[in-house]
Formats: C-alpha cells, structure tokens, sequence
C-alpha cells in the first residue's frame, strides 16, 4: 500500500500519492463559504488546532484586540473592573478570565473581531466604534452593548493640504463645489477606510471622486502628488498640522471611542451570553462612573441631622449623587450619651474637590476625609435596559 499525504488547503482535502509508480491524484473538496458575513464556517483552525463548528460550541467568546494601544488599554480596563485576562501563554491567541466562568478571551486584529462576531465565531468583543462602523458596514446583527468605554478617543477625517487650490477651502460645501472635479478629473482621496469613505462623500454630494487604500502614513500622499485629500484617523490633529494638512467644517465623518459589541444572534440564541454580558455591563458601568469621583467625609455640629442636611443642600457643589448623607456621631458626655455633631459622606467629581471642602469649611465642617471611588453600582444598570429593549426582551 503507497504512503499518502494530505493537506488541508482552505477547505479543501487533497490525497497524493507518494508512490513512484501512481502518477494520478485526487482531491475531494470539502465545500463551505468562508464570507464576513455568512454564517459560522463548519472547521476552524487556530494555531494549527481545528476547532468545532461555532454552533456546537458552549463557551462564550470575547474578542479583545491584540496589539496596539488599544489592546493594553482594554486588558487595563478589564483588571480594573475585577476582569483581569490570564494568559498561560503569551504567544497563544486563547485566553481566560477567571472571575467569569465558561469565556473564553480569543486576542485578534481589531477587523477579524468585528468580522467574526457577524459569523458568530465570537459573541462579544472590544474593539473601536470606527472598526465596527467600517468592517461591520451597517450590518444589523451587531449590537453596540456599551458606547462609551472612555478609552481610543480619535475621530475618522477628510483632511486637505493647506495649500494650492485648497489654501482658502475649509468647509465640505466648499469643497464639493470647486470646479476642478469633473469625471476625467475626480477628487483623488488615500484611505485605509474603504466604505465610509466613498459612503461619506456620496452622503456630501461629492460625485466625482476616486479612492487609492493605503494603511498607513496617508498624511505624506498629497505632498507626493499621488492623492488631493486623505480620510483618516486623527487624535490630536498634530500630525496633520506637520504636513500642511488641515480639516475643514462637515469633515469629520465619526466620532470614535472603545466599544462593547456583541453579535445579536448570539444574545438571543447562544445560553449564557445575556447572562455574561449582564455582569460585564455592570462592572464596566460601574467602575466608569466612578473614575474621577471622591468621597468626602466630615463632621459637622448642628442640632438636628435635618437641621445640618439644610446647611449642607445650600451649597450648590455638596449635593452628591443624590443628596447627602448625615449621621449622628454619638458621645458621652456628664455620664450621658449625647450627638452634638453629625457626620456627612458626599461624592465629589475631581474638579470640584477643592470648592466643596472649602464650602463645607464655611458652614461648620471639620475633620474633612477625603478617599477616592472604585465603583458607583446602580440600582439598575442604564444601558442593560436599553440593550433588553433592542433585543424586545
């Protein structure tokens, strides 16, 4: 009997014979469609391990970005939400949070995540609203569970030279009526960003216009004459500004920040995802409010624990979250327990530090305490009630 060899080439089984008196081969195709936006592919293979189909797995996947700013910024989110990922091994793709039983962390480029969660390969990732936006294309099977992770904060936009025949255009009405764009001239834009570039420009009324992809330093393709105007990413406008580079009025095409997205299918059908999606909203939700926020703590002397909250409500920065709290602080005094003097505890935004104590200064306080907040738990989490009414749950 001849050895036989197989390969596993995108889908496709192919059998050779090694032996030297067979000349022929076959090969038996496995069909499937490997598509952004089909369902989940029957085999996948991940660091040369073949995976089971996605509908028959049970672990819940996250997808978290794998290098970059943005991947160190999220796994720092995560450990200061009590999630920290652990890493066995830091060449492998899989990983764990202990805190949450049955996920799995899968670390990938920011596009694949956002591709994968449309096939259902994945049920939730972390990745940049602009990601999700460009590589999701609309698609309504993603669902932005929370909006605002406060991390990655950029803008994708059209920037034009300074100079030439753009020195005194600075608007996209502007723009979109200079007369140098005809069919055999068209606004000539470099982008990395392939569909809300050419969406963004038919949205303007721009119609003449062609699109060169290119990924990275777009800032350098007008000087060079290869291109009149790029989309692209911007965090500063410093970089912009160094090449004679300007944005102009109706440019910015998305504001853009960390995001929470899941895939819907996988809320609705895959058990256990609403369940870790829930505790993830909560612990996010609950550390964010509380970044930049104190507690402060003081006595105050005052007849009544009404009497001392009065005082306290006048001053327009001590109000806290939803009023303060006062307490009488208990002494004994001549063999008798007496309170002459309550304690109040408020929470106090960063900027405003300063100002409160010298108020509650003014009015009698003493003794102030200052600690800084870790969480602000709600009684309900906002955004879990909006993500139920997308769902019609």
């Amino acid at each position: 009997m001849s050895a036989v060899q197989t390969f596993f080439i995108q889908g496709s089984v192919s059998s050779f014979s090694s032996s030297p008196s067979v000349t022929s081969c076959r090969k038996v195709s496995v069909k499937f469609t490997v598509s952004c936006c089909s369902a989940a592919s029957p085999v996948t293979v991940v660091n040369g391990n073949v995976e089971k189909r996605s509908s028959d797995r049970n672990e819940i996947r996250l997808g978290l970005p794998s290098k970059g700013r943005m991947a160190t910024d999220t796994l720092d989110l995560l450990k200061d939400c009590q999630l920290s990922v652990r890493q066995v091994n830091p060449r492998q793709y899989v990983a764990e949070i202990p805190q949450i039983s049955n996920l799995e962390v899968w670390f990938q480029r920011p596009k694949d995540i956002v591709r994968k969660l449309v096939s259902g390969d994945l049920d939730l990732g972390i990745v940049g609203l602009d990601t999700v936006s460009e590589f999701g294309q609309g698609n309504e099977d993603l669902i932005i569970v929370h909006d605002s992770l406060d991390y990655g904060d950029c803008r994708l936009s059209l920037a034009i030279p300074k100079y030439g025949i753009f020195e005194n255009v600075n608007s996209m009405k502007e723009l979109a009526e200079m007369p140098q764009w005809t069919p055999e001239r068209p606004l000539r834009v470099a982008t990395g960003f392939t569909y809300l570039g050419p969406k963004f420009m038919k949205d303007n009324g721009l119609k003449h216009v062609t699109f060169s992809t290119a990924d990275g330093a777009l800032e350098a393709a007008p000087a060079m004459g290869i291109a009149d105007a790029i989309v692209d990413l911007v965090s500063s406008g410093t970089t912009l500004r160094e090449n004679n580079l300007k944005e102009i009025e109706g440019g910015v095409i998305l504001e853009s920040q960390a995001v929470l997205v899941a895939g819907r299918k996988s809320l609705m059908q895959r058990k256990g995802v609403l369940d870790i999606t829930h505790e993830m909203l909560e612990r996010l939700e609950a550390h964010l409010r509380a970044v930049g926020q104190f507690t402060v703590t003081a006595n105050m002397r005052g007849s009544s624990a009404e009497e001392v909250a009065e005082r306290i409500l006048s001053q327009t920065s001590l109000s806290g979250l939803q009023g303060p709290t006062v307490s009488p602080v208990f002494c004994k005094r001549d063999g008798r327990v007496t309170a002459d003097y309550f304690a109040i505890v408020i929470c106090v935004p960063k900027k405003a530090l300063y100002k409160s104590v010298q108020q509650l200064r003014a009015i009698g306080g003493s003794g102030v305490l200052i600690s800084p907040l870790t969480y602000i738990f709600d009684e309900e989490t906002p955004r879990w009630r909006q993500l139920l009414s997308m769902l019609g749950l």
